[in-house]
């Protein structure tokens, strides 16, 4: 299905949308300071993995700051867990996989013979990529990993079920690193700003 189609989806329901303003389906959710982004974040997982059995997401953040916070918010034990009590996700913990552990292997899946069950969270920080792409390099992410054959950002477009969730969109609406986040080609972005 095309991104016109599913505009024109959109807007069958939805007249006064006009356009996704990306490359892919994306919704943005504005919302006053302090109503609990982070936890919204959560539910959307949530509700994805739950009812419609989607199992990778990017969660994108603006800041060293901000991502440090969405890193602990989404780390089981934690004052703020994003998941806490919701069962399906307490039997079936999340992997994270940040700018600093992926290129460990932790967030390619490997073929098992019960197949795989677990959600993948990738954190990242669009300021890192922002910096990296001013320099004239191409992000570290998008450089080939010998661990997986390719790079870990060409593994990521690849998966048929990646959502983009997108804290304080606005920060980075035109930046240099959200056109190499287009090329991740998600099925859905959602935004909150």
């Amino acid at each position: 299905i095309t991104l016109k189609e599913q505009l024109e989806k959109v807007q069958s329901l939805y007249p006064t949308v006009t356009d996704f303003e990306r490359e892919f389906p994306s919704i943005c959710f504005a919302l006053a300071t302090g109503v609990g982004k982070t936890r919204l974040m959560g539910a959307f997982i949530s509700y994805l993995y739950v009812a419609k059995g989607m199992k990778n997401f990017f969660v994108l953040a603006p800041n060293l700051t901000i991502y440090n916070k969405l890193i602990t918010d989404f780390t089981p034990n934690t004052p703020k867990y994003v998941f806490k009590g919701i069962a399906e996700i307490a039997a079936n913990q999340p992997v994270i996989i940040t700018g600093e552990n992926y290129e460990d292997g932790i967030g390619v899946r490997k073929q098992s013979l019960f197949g795989e069950d677990e959600i993948h969270i990738n954190i990242f920080n669009i300021s890192k990529i922002n910096s990296e792409v001013r320099a004239g390099n191409s992000p570290r992410i998008k450089r080939l990993h010998e661990y997986i054959g390719e790079s870990y950002f060409e593994y990521l477009s690849s998966l048929p079920d990646l959502v983009l969730l997108m804290d304080e969109s606005h920060r980075y609406r035109a930046s240099a690193g959200i056109k190499a986040i287009n090329e991740l080609k998600p099925v859905l972005g959602l935004e909150l700003t």
